[in-house]
């Protein structure tokens, strides 16, 4: 009984800054792992399980999981402004710089990555901050369409062999606008606007 209760137990709400960082760290992380070893398994086919328990590979998805996790913080990130934005009034920008401040801080959680290296790593920052503030430069995007700058970048991450790979390019755009639908969903079911707006901008 308690484990279904766990289950089913409604999420907390997202009133304040550190449960929005919170959200878009976990999301993030989500979104470009599960993409990554479910297509892994998928092409592995029957073989998964002995590719998957075979160093060279296992440190090949570590570092696909890094280098994409900015990629996911980008693309939740967006989502949070496209929430949040019809609730900003004339404080819209001042609330997109906190929204990056958000992000970057979640970046800043984690130590440079052993596979991808200081300069490669603060490189990585620097661009995600830089597509952020690009956000407040045009309307807000369907959350379908936020993906579309980034699929390709990440479906090159992908820990197979390029020759390997096939046509699946579409199928993994597909996916990360479906997982950011959800994504999205679950941040307008558990958000208070009013309160997080205030908490960005107090």
């Amino acid at each position: 009984m308690k484990l279904f209760e766990k289950l089913f137990r409604p999420r907390p709400p997202i009133r304040d800054r550190e449960a929005l960082a919170d959200f878009v760290d976990a999301q993030s992380a989500f979104i470009v792992q599960k993409g990554i070893y479910e297509y892994s398994r998928a092409r592995a086919g029957h073989y998964a399980k002995v590719l998957f328990a075979e160093e060279g590979f296992a440190k090949s998805v570590e570092h696909a999981r890094w280098q994409a996790f900015p990629l996911g913080l980008s693309m939740v990130g967006e989502t949070v402004d496209v929430v949040l934005r019809p609730h900003a009034g004339e404080e819209r920008r001042a609330m997109l710089d906190q929204i990056i401040a958000v992000v970057l801080s979640v970046f800043d959680r984690y130590p440079v990555p052993p596979s991808i290296g200081e300069a490669a790593w603060q490189e990585a920052r620097r661009e995600l901050a830089h597509r952020l503030d690009l956000v407040g430069g045009h309307a807000p995007k369907r959350v379908m369409d936020i993906p579309e700058p980034l699929a390709e970048s990440y479906f090159a991450m992908m820990p197979i062999h390029e020759k390997l790979r096939g046509r699946d390019f579409q199928t993994t755009r597909n996916y990360l606008r479906v997982s950011l639908c959800n994504i999205h969903d679950e941040l307008v079911d558990r958000i208070d606007a009013a309160a997080v707006i205030g908490a960005l901008l107090k």
